[in-house]
């Protein structure tokens, strides 16, 4: 590392400016891997908190929205109930609602209609469990909205009051919409049209002839798999795994595509503009090269000497830009989807440094292969 050494404390101002460079892009790999982890958690946290295995929708329901647009009955729930490592299916009804609170203002909710004793119940942070039938637990982001213990929300058109008797572990959102989870007797009251003015009562929920929910939540039994493909052709559904489920939510996958590709840009560009640097770079010291391969120095040598200082900008250069990326991530409104999460920006700045070598290597190696003679003008 000699040269590379010396070439760093020689020429400040051009490694400097090619830091900078690096510093930005790892500054925006930080904000993109923020953004990409906020809009998940804003999308599907929901979702992503619940200990199911997969979810069940009915069959041949569009995958786009397919947690609105999907309804299943119990004939396909107790098919389920009956297949070999499910350990346990749950009803699910979902549905966004416009809401009033006590003090008049307007918030948007995801209902999630649960059974108050199933392994989809919410797990509370502060109140009451489910079990009211006027009663909702809701999320811990509602808050910020001035929603308390003990608020009641009036839904829009059916003037139905419902109470706010606790709030989830976390954040609870579905489609950018905070989750309000209420007992799915008084979800299927609502969506059957049955829902009276007011608070309503166990009386209001019985007999309603409405035996639907929007989809089945699965759960595997301890070391055991499902076999969604028998599962479906018996109870009639089109199941996915968990994860895959996330992409039924409304825009999901259209947001994060979107993401992943600025991302996959922005790799791309990292390794081009270190590779068109070192490419520059090494065609200026093309005669230091030059003499050393003439006095013996192998092919090797020299691109572990330029990977070297490839190594050096780029390590610190992108540390120096994580941290002010994750400064100015942690400087984000409250308004906007963004979440600071260690696994994905580690991997970003691995890739970032990764790529910046692989740039640096090809135009090493490029130049490192040139004639000594010729380089030094022995041909003249």
């Amino acid at each position: 590392m000699f040269l590379a050494l010396r070439e760093l404390a020689f020429a400040k101002g051009r490694f400097s400016l090619m830091g900078a460079v690096i510093a930005l892009i790892a500054v925006l790999t930080v904000i993109l891997s923020g953004l990409s982890s906020g809009l998940v958690n804003d999308g599907v946290s929901g979702l992503k908190s619940m200990p199911a295995t997969a979810f069940a929708f009915d069959q041949d329901t569009k995958t786009d929205n397919a947690f609105s647009r999907s309804m299943v009955d119990g004939k396909q729930l107790n098919a389920w109930k009956e297949q070999p490592g499910v350990e346990a299916a749950a009803p699910m009804g979902t549905s966004m609602m416009n809401a009033v609170t006590n003090d008049g203002t307007q918030v948007d909710v995801t209902f999630f209609g649960v059974e108050p004793k199933s392994f989809i119940a919410p797990a509370i942070s502060e109140g009451r469990k489910l079990g009211a039938v006027n009663g909702l637990v809701v999320s811990e982001t509602l808050r910020e909205e001035g929603v308390k213990i003990g608020t009641t929300l009036t839904l829009d058109r059916i003037d139905t009051e419902l109470e706010v008797i606790g709030f989830t572990e976390g954040q609870a959102t579905f489609g950018h919409v905070n989750v309000a989870y209420l007992p799915l007797a008084t979800w299927q009251m609502i969506a059957a049209g049955k829902s009276p003015a007011g608070v309503p009562t166990d009386a209001d929920t019985k007999n309603l002839g409405f035996d639907y929910s929007s989809v089945i939540a699965l759960q595997a039994a301890t070391g055991s798999e499902m076999d969604l493909t028998a599962g479906d052709a018996i109870a009639k559904t089109t199941s996915m795994p968990l994860k895959e489920s996330f992409n039924a939510s409304p825009g999901y996958q259209a947001e994060t595509m979107t993401l992943e590709m600025i991302k996959v840009f922005l790799y791309a560009i990292c390794a081009l503009v270190v590779g068109a640097f070192f490419s520059v770079w090494t065609i200026q010291r093309k005669q230091e090269i030059a003499v050393l391969r003439a006095i013996g120095a192998p092919v090797r040598y020299l691109l572990r000497d330029g990977i070297s200082q490839a190594a050096i900008l780029l390590l610190a250069f992108t540390v120096l830009g994580i941290a002010a990326g994750v400064g100015l991530g942690s400087a984000m409104p409250a308004g906007m989807p963004f979440d600071l999460e260690s696994t994905p920006i580690i991997t970003a700045a691995a890739l970032t440094v990764i790529l910046g070598l692989a740039g640096a290597a090809i135009s090493i190696v490029r130049i490192a292969r040139i004639d000594p003679l010729s380089a030094l003008g022995g041909n003249r």
